[in-house]
């Protein structure tokens, strides 16, 4: 039985596909990388809100590639297994049963989990790993200095290169990569890699018009405590400044220095949403409000309707 729309509902629906057909012009064809936290894939209804919005780009011809974390289910298994997280600046120290518990969680658990639901949705996805065709090429980290005091973040992987070959022949088989951000170095050693920087240099290498990162924050704040402090747009000028008055840290700082690299790396646009906002991915693809923070190079080169937001 077909629900008749009122005259009013009508209305805007065809009004929202006027605003949004723009938007579908100039990005049809390109490549959006989309990070999104374990926080996202918490319970089947979390994980089908999200990708029934990259299902809709998808279907309007974005090429979308979805690398995901999972670090709250990876406490949480290893809190049952008797087992300490230690995190160092928002990054999780990976000590051989740590690596264990993160394989589990990332290729076994989260990874699945998204593939299954994208099956339910009618969405082509493929689950890969950095290990998979060698398309994350990393090393094990070296101890390094934090704070003074010297750090061995254990089976924690430095990325050295991205084949972004592998992604490609994926997209262009119409297909959208879940991409797990677990790798292996030159001898087979499996190694935990921070998912930011994994989608980051992913953005980087597929030379995505743009880098989306969906948090459990509406956005960048300029006050920790004040959701309402929502900054609309922001640059990396402005990013040092929010670092050095201490108002970036913990798990933020390596999502900052994700952006900063793929801004660097000629990401024109980043984004930092809400999951957790209904519609958050179209509102800030397809309108020029938008729901959460837009990071550039620099404000200055801003057009006037996205400093509107």
């Amino acid at each position: 039985m077909t629900t008749r729309l009122s005259t009013n509902e009508r209305t805007i629906v065809i009004t929202a596909l006027r605003h949004a057909l723009p938007y579908l012009r100039v990005f049809k064809n390109k490549v959006f990388v989309l990070k999104a936290g374990g926080d996202a894939f918490v319970s089947n209804e979390t994980t089908r809100a999200l990708m029934e919005q990259i299902g809709i780009l998808h279907q309007v011809g974005i090429r979308v590639v979805l690398v995901h974390g999972g670090g709250p289910q990876s406490t949480a298994l290893a809190k049952r297994l008797g087992l300490s997280t230690q995190m160092v600046e928002g990054r999780r120290v990976t000590d051989a049963q740590t690596l264990e518990v993160s394989t589990m969680v990332l290729n076994g658990e989260i990874n699945t989990r998204i593939v299954a639901m994208c099956r339910a949705l009618g969405i082509p996805a493929i689950g890969v790993s950095g290990v998979d065709g060698g398309l994350i090429k990393a090393g094990k980290r070296p101890p390094v200095q934090v704070g003074g005091q010297t750090v061995d973040y254990g089976y924690v992987g430095d990325i050295f290169g991205i084949d972004s070959s592998i992604l490609l022949k994926l997209l262009d088989n119409d297909l959208v990569p879940i991409v797990s951000p677990l790798s292996a170095d030159d001898g087979g050693t499996l190694l935990n890699i921070n998912a930011d920087t994994v989608a980051a240099m992913i953005a980087t290498e597929l030379k995505a018009e743009k880098f989306v990162m969906a948090t459990g924050t509406p956005g960048i704040l300029e006050s920790l405590e004040d959701p309402r402090s929502l900054i609309s747009y922001i640059d990396r000028a402005g990013l040092r400044r929010l670092r050095d008055e201490g108002k970036i840290s913990g798990g933020m700082l390596p999502k900052v220095a994700a952006i900063e690299r793929a801004l660097s790396g000629g990401v024109p646009r980043v984004h930092v949403i809400s999951y957790a906002q209904a519609d958050s991915l179209l509102l800030e693809v397809f309108t020029n409000e938008g729901t959460g923070t837009l990071v550039v190079n620099d404000t200055k080169n801003l057009r006037p309707e996205e400093q509107a937001g």
